[in-house]
């Protein structure tokens, strides 16, 4: 009872209670600070912040206006269009004005001599204070603050990366997805959506170009991989485009036409159905012949009209072959017409017969259009034959 006593009596003391205030005070500000960063909490900590710096900056002005020019005051206002909402920039604005006419009356007309408020600075501090308004209104307009504006791109891109994943195959089998977004960009109009069906016994995968390229068809390209991915494996093979056209129809875009392929593949006996939106045709090596062979289904572009038909062309992948579906833009530009494309996209893969096609497919779109300014994807399907399972 007494060391209990004792224990509290010491926890009641002056020192215990403001260690006790500095750690709840602490803990506070330190999820301030996250809330506001994720751009969950309030703005007045950067506001406070802003606020301080204007008096520090004119007080300086005051001192030494050659090295502490009465045009710094821009730096608050720039940080504070990228930082603070409307609301709040308008009071930073009203401060760093006040601070303006300060630093004129006690440095005296600006004729008299040099380092003095002109016109100019006037000018310049009030062009910088109208764009970062407008910043901090398209921003609020958007909703999504500055600070989640990166992670929210970094978020979409990965969403559309995972989307693209290919499923594990079994054994004898090899898969592979290149993709180059035009530009060196992170957002593509290309995409993938994959998934094993049917028991797992049936690979079906969707490679699709969304009109556009880069950063304009990114966002309607993440729309669509989550609507084709939901779509895929919940209807039957030869029922997908028809409702992928469906669904691209309603969206009523003014840019809102895709192609698009569908392979479905049967993992035990290698014989596949190709149905084609108005894709470039799928290539086939012949292990046997040595030869590549176009896969050519008809079909028309997804968006375009309703009650399109969707007729499928047929084959089988025997040990040693290889399919390979791409999009236009790795075969096919202002200079160069698809056939020539097709050409040289098969030149350089018989490259890769001899040694396997593990790790070819961005190597043949670095050798075949690295500097094309289009979005470029490439998929590879490979039936391993005796010797590559053995040397594996």
């Amino acid at each position: 009872m007494a060391a209990g006593r004792q224990r509290r009596a010491e926890a009641d003391t002056f020192t215990a209670r403001l260690k006790k205030q500095w750690h709840r005070a602490r803990v506070g500000m330190r999820r301030a600070a996250v809330d506001y960063f994720r751009g969950d909490g309030s703005d007045w900590v950067a506001l406070a912040g802003l606020l301080l710096t204007v008096p520090l900056i004119a007080a300086g002005t005051l001192a030494n206006s050659v090295w502490c020019a009465p045009a710094a005051l821009v730096l608050p206002i720039v940080a504070g269009g990228l930082l603070l909402r409307p609301a709040s920039l308008l009071g930073l604005y009203a401060a760093a004005a006040t601070a303006l006419i300060v630093e004129s009356v006690q440095l005296g007309p600006y004729t008299e001599g040099a380092a003095r408020v002109t016109p100019g600075v006037v000018l310049v501090v009030a062009a910088c204070g109208f764009f970062g308004l407008l910043v901090a209104q398209f921003r609020s307009r958007v909703g999504v603050p500055w600070r989640r504006g990166g992670t929210m791109l970094f978020d979409l891109r990965e969403r559309i990366r995972v989307q693209s994943k290919l499923p594990k195959l079994p054994e004898g089998w090899h898969r592979e997805m290149a993709l180059r977004p035009a530009g060196g960009q992170s957002f593509s109009g290309d995409f993938v959506v994959a998934a094993r069906t049917n028991g797992g016994r049936t690979l079906e995968v969707v490679l699709t170009d969304v009109s556009g390229k880069g950063m304009d068809a990114g966002s309607r390209a993440l729309l669509l991989s989550g609507a084709f991915g939901g779509l895929l494996g919940s209807l039957p093979p030869h029922a997908f485009l028809p409702a992928a056209n469906g669904y691209l129809l309603r969206q009523d875009w003014d840019e809102g036409f895709a192609t698009s392929i569908h392979l479905v593949l049967d993992l035990d006996s290698g014989d596949y159905e190709l149905y084609s939106a108005g894709h470039p045709p799928g290539l086939q090596l012949s292990a046997g012949s040595g030869r590549w062979e176009e896969k050519v289904a008809d079909g028309p572009l997804l968006g375009v009209y309703d009650g399109a038909q969707f007729d499928p062309v047929k084959g089988s992948l025997r040990p040693g072959d290889v399919l390979m579906l791409f999009t236009d833009g790795l075969v096919e530009t202002s200079d160069r017409d698809i056939v020539e494309g097709i050409d040289r996209l098969t030149g350089e893969a018989d490259r890769y017969v001899a040694g396997g096609f593990h790790g070819a497919a961005w190597h043949l779109i670095e050798a075949v259009a690295k500097d094309v300014n289009d979005d470029r994807a490439l998929l590879l399907i490979c039936r391993e034959g005796p010797t590559a399972a053995a040397a594996r």
